[in-house]
């Protein structure tokens, strides 16, 4: 019986021992596998107007892996001779082909550092993966893109400076834009009481000042009321005006109802739209000019009219924009990324964060003039709070901050460097953060 028993018992191991040997073999890959891909085209010039269109397509069949696998696939994108050092990552699940438009190829190729209307060279492959592991990796492709500038360059060297500015008589001036008209340049200011005058370059080699209306080579200063203002000069004509002027938004939802003050936007010339990051509670808005109702806009669904309807909003933080030209508008949900930590004014969390601004032309987040400490540590993190925040990576703490780097949900402390600092968060690959820093 005994004997029965032990054979029976033998029997089972061996059972068992087949059913996972059998297991192994299955799920041992076919050494013969190969990941095939292709690009629709080796060479893209990317136009603007063409934003919406298909730019190109990587495609790719399905591998034999020697047993049945459901596998997911990456498209993995760098400057040609990088060795996918600090790649642009896009995961693309179980499809077999991914086709960028042109204004998604144009961001990509703008993010990895390319140079606009300039050809450059790039590397493409596909990648699979079945669970964490990477199975394969395609041969390389190449293709050849040259990106456009997706930024308006409204800039110009003339400011305006003086003690009714911000910056004072030593600046720095407050900036002065390109418009439509020949030699005519704009600037939407916000001043207290005092004098103006217009330079070059922030420096007093070139100036203009004058009264009404015009200008001469090193002429009087220009008194003006506390106030916000739209500034037209023309430093061929030498001409100027100053109007009274301010785009605002108003309504049951904005923090001083219908009645206002209204809260005021700022023009974002690189897009050449009307901004506010702005909190609303439950209610409506509209569009004013000047805190007045002789000029208001309403509309629903992206768009504006005069004396349109009201605009329903529910509560909550916003970017509002509005192109008060083509008469359009956007409310997005906002959560400003904030620098918080020792090293910096506001420490960990006892103030607000110091706040980033999201740039609408390059999607991505910059904050400039952050004074730090020498000593302390300082992350980044999403809207005052710790449920999402990225720090270094590796073990060290606190790490270096270098001129750009990786960060990492959760990572390490960065280490303060005495200094004012430029930062900007590039967030748009959520698998691969990055960060850039400039100290002044």
């Amino acid at each position: 019986m005994k004997n029965i028993h032990k054979i029976g018992f033998l029997g089972l191991i061996l059972t068992l021992l087949w059913g996972c040997k059998k297991d192994e073999i299955l799920t041992t890959l076919n050494p013969n596998a190969v990941l095939t891909a292709s690009l629709s085209t080796a060479t893209s010039v990317l136009i603007k107007d063409n934003a919406a269109q298909d730019a190109l397509t990587v495609s790719w069949t399905k591998p034999d892996f020697g047993f049945a696998a459901a596998p997911n696939y990456t498209v993995i994108v760098d400057k040609k001779g990088n060795n996918f050092a600090k790649p642009v990552n896009i995961s693309v699940g179980s499809a077999l082909k991914k086709t960028f438009k042109v204004a998604e190829l144009n961001t990509l190729l703008i993010g990895l550092g390319l140079t606009p209307a300039t050809v450059a060279d790039l590397d493409i492959k596909v990648q699979s993966l079945i669970g964490t592991a990477t199975v394969l990796n395609s041969t390389i492709l190449n293709l050849k893109a040259t990106p456009y500038l997706d930024k308006l360059d409204l800039s110009s060297p003339w400011g305006v400076v003086g003690s009714a500015t911000p910056g004072g008589w030593n600046g720095p001036d407050l900036p002065m834009y390109k418009t439509a008209v020949a030699n005519e340049l704009v600037a939407y200011v916000t001043v207290i009481d005092g004098d103006l005058k217009f330079r070059k370059n922030n420096d007093w080699a070139e100036n203009l000042g004058g009264s009404n209306g015009t200008l001469k080579a090193g002429g009087d200063n220009i008194a003006v009321k506390a106030g916000s203002y739209k500034i037209t000069m023309n430093p061929v004509a030498l001409t100027y005006k100053i109007d009274k002027f301010s785009w605002a938004i108003v309504g049951s939802a904005a923090p001083n109802g219908w009645n206002g003050p209204d809260v005021n936007m700022w023009y974002d010339a690189t897009v050449d739209l009307w901004r506010a990051e702005v909190a609303l509670i439950d209610g409506d808005i509209k569009f004013r000019q000047n805190n007045d109702w002789g000029v208001n806009l309403g509309g629903s669904a992206g768009i504006l009219k005069a004396g349109g309807d009201n605009i329903p909003i529910k509560k909550g933080t916003y970017l509002v924009t509005a192109d008060f030209n083509a008469l359009k508008y956007t409310v997005t949900p906002y959560k400003p990324w904030g620098v918080v930590g020792d090293a910096t004014a506001t420490g960990w969390g006892d103030k607000p964060d110091q706040k980033f601004i999201y740039d609408l032309s390059t999607e991505t987040w910059y904050l400039n003039g952050v004074v730090l400490k020498g000593t302390g540590g300082f992350k980044f993190r999403e809207n005052d709070d710790w449920g999402n925040n990225l720090g270094a990576t590796g073990s060290t703490e606190p790490a270096p901050i270098g001129a750009s780097g990786d960060l990492v949900a959760n990572g390490k402390n960065f280490a303060g460097t005495a200094g004012t600092w430029n930062f900007v968060l590039d967030l748009r690959d959520k698998a691969k953060p990055i960060y850039k820093a400039v100290k002044k």
